[in-house]
């Protein structure tokens, strides 16, 4: 089954720890937020998407229902 993550602009700070934890999947803007690069999450990368959900600072980033 294809995951899905999203992250909140509202909640976002821009503060790049996800990238860091999974760039295959986040990338930085020069809006200064975090933005997902693929649309389904491979298998393989779900434990960095779910450390990336883990250090984000304010929470922003969420497996999508």
């Amino acid at each position: 089954m294809a995951r899905q993550v999203e992250v909140d602009h509202n909640r976002c700070e821009g503060h790049g720890k996800c990238v860091l934890a999974a760039p295959e999947v986040f990338e930085h803007r020069e809006d200064d937020l975090s933005h997902v690069l693929v649309d389904d999450v491979p298998e393989a990368l779900v434990t960095k998407v779910d450390r990336a959900i883990r250090v984000c600072p304010r929470q922003a980033i969420a497996w999508r229902d």
